[in-house]
């Protein structure tokens, strides 16, 4: 485990940024077997996620070595697909705000140069930047909403839209085939002056809020608007570019939460820098609101491509809304501006709206009604961004596409969720009531058992999955990890299933649906659960109850805390 001793294919190998170093030779010193253990133990993995992993020395972290031989591998993966036009058409990268000052590594530090953005961006910015610029790839370096010790490595194509499969398999061998440091890559010294060194900034920046104004229906009534309204940007990249967008449909700009408007690695006034996680990291800014006036909170995470919103209601309490109810007022929004711009309604047959397979159903209601398209993708907005392409590529209309963990997509600019340009929010009238959250484990026994357990819930030898749960029948079954799908007449589902992560859903006899899955990036296993009304049915108390229980017994019967000691998710 020497910082320069050899790795398992018996490539030497070095770390030469000195506080790496500095860092290792501290533990060795201090003999911490099982902290170099984690360090050194085993490769993180390149994804279709591509990198997500603490900062740090080791094979197992972020650090200035693992980051050279990814993209070492990236780059001769990409002269496999491309050839020639690589040279021609480059690549762009861009960074965010996150640091680890311990080992020297930081989100600007790991980025390489060709369309190298001179400073911090939001994510949407760079798969903009790879359909702007029609470039071959592009990378985004970040740990988006993830805990201040992670960072990151995003991979866009050529389309605009993250990697799938079979790039993610193709990078992971080349970046295998490529440990040892080329002579050059610690060289940043030539970067200045280098004639391959591009900035994209001032045109990125000037044309993506030229094109965000498609979207500005109303611009008489946002210059007369007295909606006070407060943004946070929680220690992370969004502040300056949210006033932009706020300007660029002459809103009068939002009240800054100033303790939070700055970029911070350390996110000093926060626990965890997610606005998903609702009230509490919104804290200060409903006392700034309170303070000016303002009836609603906009949040975005560190990265900015997620939107979190809350209003404050009659009484003066707070209403976060759920990414679920967000999605469906602005897919609601978006058509309804559409409209009122196409009147031949004959074009609404090439209107398409898309979500993962874990949000709401609720477009599915209204594109039902309206006589638009509505499909359902794999979870990520890697398989949103990439059917919409396709989609694009039919010369269809994409409208809109979302995800529940407050991911919106608003056009086909960026393929992409952006937490930048969505500042259309509306009443929600339909009824729907839903509830998720979830568990941590960090055992991938006890998780695995606990899926297993469903496969086999009345015998132990043959599939047999649950058939009712709190008194309510389970109608049908779509487990995406082995591929079946009760509800289709070959018992096979249409979604592409995958054996290397867990996901089953349940619907039930009274509307209800429920999807248990695992996270990709962090430790959890997440629950999604949703209650539809049948027509005429407005009893929202009556319904969340409904829901309630059945919440409660998918609990205490599948997923059992007590017994496979389960973390609740924080308050």
């Amino acid at each position: 485990l020497h910082p320069n001793g050899p790795n398992s294919t018996g490539v030497t190998l070095g770390n030469r940024n000195p506080q790496t170093v500095a860092l290792v030779q501290g533990l060795v010193k201090e003999g911490a077997v099982g902290e170099l253990w984690r360090c050194f133990g085993s490769r993180m993995e390149f994804g279709t996620a591509g990198l997500r992993a603490a900062m740090g020395p080791g094979i197992s972290c972020m650090n200035d070595l693992t980051i050279i031989q990814t993209t070492q591998g990236f780059c001769k993966y990409l002269e496999q697909c491309f050839g020639q036009s690589l040279k021609e058409r480059g690549v762009v990268v861009g960074f965010d705000a996150r640091a680890h000052p311990p080992s020297g590594g930081s989100s600007r530090r790991f980025a390489i140069p060709v369309h190298l953005f001179c400073d911090i961006t939001p994510t949407p910015f760079v798969p903009f930047a790879v359909s702007h610029l029609g470039l071959c790839a592009g990378v985004m370096v970040t740990a988006s909403h993830n805990p201040k010790q992670d960072n990151g490595y995003k991979v866009y194509w050529e389309n605009g839209a993250q990697i799938v499969p079979p790039h993610d398999k193709g990078i992971s061998v080349a970046i295998e085939a490529n440990l040892e440091p080329w002579p050059e890559s610690w060289d940043i010294t030539s970067l200045s002056h280098s004639p391959l060194l591009k900035d994209p900034f001032q045109d990125i920046h000037t044309e993506y809020y030229r094109t965000i104004q498609q979207h500005c229906h109303h611009r008489d009534i946002n210059k007369s608007s007295e909606v006070k309204i407060v943004h946070t940007s929680v220690h992370g990249v969004g502040h300056a570019f949210v006033q932009s967008a706020f300007k660029a449909f002459d809103l009068r700009p939002p009240y800054a939460v100033e303790e939070q408007k700055d970029p911070d690695p350390e996110f000093p006034t926060v626990k965890y820098p997610n606005p998903e996680e609702g009230k509490g990291v919104l804290t200060l800014s409903f006392a700034l609101a309170e303070r000016e006036g303002a009836t609603v909170v906009l949040a975005n995470d560190p990265d900015a491509d997620r939107l979190a919103v809350a209003e404050q209601q009659k009484g003066g309490q707070w209403r976060v809304f759920s990414g679920n109810e967000l999605g469906a007022l602005l897919g609601w929004w978006v058509y309804q501006c559409w409209k009122q711009t196409n009147p031949d309604q004959s074009t609404v047959k090439s209107v398409y709206m898309l979500a993962s397979t874990v949000s709401s159903k609720i477009l599915r209601a209204i594109a039902l009604k309206e006589g638009f398209h509505f499909e359902e993708t794999l979870t990520g907005f890697k398989w949103m961004g990439n059917r919409a392409r396709e989609l694009l590529d039919q010369n269809k209309i994409v409208l809109f596409a979302f995800e529940e963990a407050i991911g919106y997509m608003c056009g086909s600019a960026v393929l992409d969720k952006d937490g930048v340009k969505h500042h259309a929010v509306t009443e929600l009238t339909a009824v729907s009531t839903g509830l998720n959250s979830y568990f941590i484990c960090h055992d991938q026994a006890v998780i695995r058992a606990m899926f297993d357990r469903l496969r086999h819930y009345d015998n132990q030898e043959d599939v047999s999955y649950p058939r009712q749960c709190g008194g309510v029948a389970i109608t049908a079954v779509r487990d995406l990890t082995t591929g079946y799908d009760s509800s289709q007449a070959d018992n096979k589902a249409v979604l592409p299933s995958s054996p290397s992560s867990q996901m089953i859903t349940f619907s039930f006899s009274n509307g209800g649906v429920a999807t248990m899955r695992t996270s990709g990036t962090e430790p959890k296993i997440k629950y999604y659960t949703e209650l539809c009304a049948a027509p005429g049915n407005s009893d929202v108390k009556g319904l969340q109850k409904e829901l309630d229980d059945l919440v409660y017994a998918i609990v205490e019967d599948f997923f059992q805390p007590q017994k496979n000691n389960l973390l609740s998710k924080p308050e």
